[in-house]
């Protein structure tokens, strides 16, 4: 039409090439992650060695976010981003240098001292369990601490990859993360679960490694550096200090779900976790725009491009939901022979198909909420603002400690855990949503909300077409008389 501009131009190309890129390499780790996810449960199935895993695993990641976390893409990349847009490049490794120094010492130390008491933390973590259940989770916990510290620099180099626009090493470092977890549950299994733990502190330092050549190429120049007046250093610290927060706020969720779990059916730790991989799957398309994005989207805010800045925010958001919100419906109402298909063999049998799809179509319900938390937080990282996106998770979290313990006591169990988790998510995307209507007035809405009308209306046909499609062959075998057809719906239905 004459005058009206187009949706694609240049620079937006460039963009969804990145973004083809960075959800490329996240698709291939989901999948490594899916198949490592079988390949552990196949061996060890939801039994309590790999829900000790799972617990032990959650210490690490708070570890890490909380720590590390803050400073790393959100806070580091407006900053360091800045420094590049001025050429001012020895500054821009100056500030890399004191941060990943910092990192180590920050988060080296805090593993060590979380590694000598390793066992008491068991009580708080896993407090339904025994106590030969709690040596485990222990045990494991001190081999995966060491995991932190390496994703710590790792994650800086992730940033300076990706303020150069080099998404390739860095969407490429969780394939090898997943990879070694894989080859050493398969090479170290008369170790049992430890060999998967070991696997897991491997797995961070090819993570780490893998970047190294990219750094190079870039002429990154590392060195041990404490310059703690670096007016950088100062200004990710402001910005680290709320995120640091928000962040911790996200892995205390995945925590308290732990926790409140161990106090249910047998085999409910195991059965969310599946669930919860199954959803970050799709959830990596979110991930993987919003990442490719945020690098241009400091950008524009630095160079005060607002109309620019509205314009990549809207074509990131509708193509998230255009990917997530099908997604969604196709696992609440696919996700049990998904989960068969996938897992159902070895230790893993029909029983924790069967539960874990139960999670999975309560966790399927807040996907779409959790993929625009992705990108609404970036814009406002992109605008220096880590405060706001905080005070709405430490909400989200409070919402979710109201809403977990009184659904986890209905008949829905676990099940009850995972609807929490989808209503919390729902709420903060819609806080979210309408402060940043706010921040940036001039949003096209009118066009976004019919873009999201037309996405879930497809949505909701499809998913009516797949809950009814094993009626509609059963009825068309009758109007055929084919033997063969209703020979597979009853080997289907036996299944199930």
């Amino acid at each position: 039409m004459p005058g009206r501009r187009p949706l694609i131009n240049t620079g937006t190309r460039k963009l969804a090439l990145a973004s083809l890129v960075v959800m490329a390499g996240f698709i291939a780790s989901r999948v490594l992650g899916l198949v490592r996810s079988v390949v552990v449960v196949q061996h060890f199935g939801t039994d309590r060695d790999y829900e000790a895993f799972v617990a032990a695993l959650q210490v690490p990641d708070l570890v890490f976010q909380v720590l590390a976390g803050g400073a790393v893409g959100s806070a580091f990349i407006p900053v360091f981003k800045s420094y590049l847009t001025r050429e001012d490049d020895e500054a821009a490794w100056r500030l890399t240098s004191t941060l990943m120094t910092l990192a180590v010492l920050v988060v080296g130390s805090a593993s060590l001292l979380l590694a000598v008491f390793a066992r008491p933390l068991t009580e708080l973590v896993t407090p339904g369990w025994d106590a030969d259940s709690k040596e485990l989770t222990a045990t494991l916990m001190r081999t995966m601490l060491i995991s932190p510290v390496l994703f710590a620099v790792s994650g800086f180099a992730t940033s300076v990859l990706n303020s150069f626009q080099r998404f390739a090493l860095a969407a490429l470092a969780p394939v090898f993360y997943n990879a070694s977890i894989i080859v050493s549950t398969l090479v170290l299994w008369p170790l049992g679960i430890e060999g998967v733990a070991i696997g897991v502190a491997l797995g961070a330092l090819l993570h780490l490694l893998v970047q190294v050549p990219g750094l190079a190429a870039h002429g990154m120049r590392f060195r041990v550096a404490l310059d703690l007046r670096h007016p950088g250093v100062r200004e990710v610290a402001r910005l680290m200090g709320p995120r640091m927060i928000g962040l911790g706020v996200m892995q205390l969720t995945q925590l308290v779900t732990v926790l409140l779990a161990t106090f249910l059916v047998a085999g409910s730790v195991g059965y969310l976790n599946v669930a919860w991989l199954m959803i970050m799957t799709p959830l990596v398309l979110a991930m993987g725009v919003s990442t490719a994005v945020f690098p241009t989207l400091a950008e524009e805010s630095a160079r005060n491009h607002d109309q620019a800045l509205r314009e990549l925010f809207v074509l990131s958001f509708r193509l998230i939901l255009f990917l997530t919100i099908p997604m969604a419906v196709g696992l609440a109402t696919l996700g049990q022979p998904l989960i068969g298909l996938l897992f159902e063999r070895g230790e893993f049998s029909a029983v924790d198909t069967r539960m874990t799809a139960f999670a999975l179509t309560f966790y399927a319900i807040g996907l779409a909420g959790h993929a625009i938390v992705e990108i609404v937080d970036r814009v406002f990282y992109a605008l220096h603002d880590t405060r706001t996106p905080v005070l709405v998770a430490v909400g989200t979290f409070l919402l979710y400690l109201t809403l977990a313990p009184m659904l986890m006591r209905t008949e829905l169990n676990y099940g009850g855990l995972a609807l929490a988790n989808s209503l919390a998510a729902l709420a903060e995307a819609g806080a979210l949503m309408t402060l940043i209507v706010r921040r940036l007035p001039g949003l096209p809405l009118r066009a976004v909300g019919l873009s999201i009308a037309r996405t879930v209306a497809a949505s909701v046909m499809m998913g009516l077409t797949i809950a009814t499609l094993p009626q509609l062959i059963q009825a068309l075998a009758h109007v055929l008389r084919s033997e063969e057809l209703r020979v597979i719906l009853r080997l289907a239905r036996s299944r199930g």
